[in-house]
């Protein structure tokens, strides 16, 4: 009797970051709203996300974003985001392919020009504006979470490498920001393993000092992310461009430089005065792709004052694929994830 499971995936990847999308072989998840049913994959399901993101099938560097059926009415899917530290609520590179990928898949018919349509995620409803040229997805532009400024210029020691400054920001998940430049980076793709190995050590170092709190969603775990910050210059008028570069804990640095990773530079660049609403600014990874933040405005919650700002990239698909997972494979382990798959 085969033992066999079946599942159907999209590729993507915008900026360089991989998104496979699950278009299909999962059952209805339990949970009346795309959080809750996030929360179950967490709590009783977490064999779909280390299937697709480890060996045989996968690797870390990627992402998995589980196309679900949205629970607002006014959303055209909903979507849950899985990477290596777990569940975000929020991504902005995923949106992108999420989006791209509901277009291709025919659930948003495509068409010419500019279109909007809202997706689903564990956050909150998403905005999404399309544009398609010649049939062809040529970008897509996503609401980033409100972001806001944590701690300011705090100072930590870490082993090895001395007294590290550093702020944090909330845009989806907490941000450690860092100065590559004061680390002695220019943000290069030779840099590549030693910004991991830098990131790490400070991420744990932060993580054994300190936690932290969103204003309403409360304590949503360790520190995972870590934004090292290049110059900023201005290219045009209201228009900036900086190096960048993620750090996902453990180990992972992002192909792109993420959306809520410049939804957080944003957030920083409003604190310090050195932008205004209107303003964008243009983050360029270590591969040379970039994703532009646009600034829309402010409003304040308790003593935060947030930002309110769009990320806009373009997606592209790789691959169409159906997996099989054979569960007698030794490298394979379907405990967590026979119960989600369907027949």
């Amino acid at each position: 009797m085969s033992n066999d499971l079946n599942l159907r995936l999209m590729d993507t990847h915008a900026g360089g970051d991989v998104s496979r999308i699950v278009t299909g072989g999962i059952i209805d998840l339990p949970g009346a709203t795309v959080r809750e049913q996030m929360e179950y994959l967490q709590r009783d399901a977490d064999g779909l996300r280390k299937l697709l993101l480890f060996e045989p099938y996968g690797i870390p560097e990627m992402s998995v974003d589980l196309l679900v059926p949205p629970t607002d009415p006014n959303a055209a899917a909903g979507y849950i985001i899985m990477e290596v530290m777990g569940y975000p609520i929020y991504s902005g590179s995923n949106t992108i392919c999420t989006a791209t990928a509901v277009l291709e898949q025919g659930i948003v018919p495509k068409h010419e020009g500019r279109q909007t349509f809202q997706l689903e995620a564990p956050a909150d409803l998403v905005q999404v504006e399309a544009l398609v040229e010649n049939g062809v997805v040529e970008a897509i532009t996503c609401e980033g979470l409100p972001s806001y400024i944590d701690s300011y210029r705090h100072t930590i020691h870490v082993p090895s490498l001395g007294d590290i400054t550093y702020s944090v920001a909330y845009s989806g998940g907490f941000y450690a920001l860092v100065d590559a430049t004061e680390l002695g980076f220019d943000l290069t793709l030779d840099e590549e393993d030693e910004l991991s190995d830098c990131a790490h050590r400070i991420v744990e170092a932060i993580q054994a000092e300190r936690g932290f709190s969103h204003y309403t969603l409360g304590d949503v775990g360790p520190l995972p992310f870590l934004h090292f910050m290049g110059p900023v210059e201005q290219v045009a008028d209201n228009f900036y461009r900086s190096r960048s570069t993620t750090y996902v804990h453990p180990g992972v640095i992002c192909r792109s430089t993420t959306g809520t990773g410049t939804s957080a530079r944003l957030a920083l660049m409003n604190y310090e005065g050195r932008i205004q609403p209107g303003d964008r600014l243009e983050t360029i990874s270590l591969r040379e792709t970039g994703f532009i933040g646009n600034f829309t405005g402010t409003h304040q919650e308790g003593p935060h004052q947030v930002v309110e700002n769009t990320i806009t990239g373009k997606s592209y698909v790789l691959a169409h694929s159906d997996i099989v997972v054979n569960c007698d494979d030794p490298m394979v382990e379907c405990s967590g994830l026979q119960h989600i798959v369907s027949s």
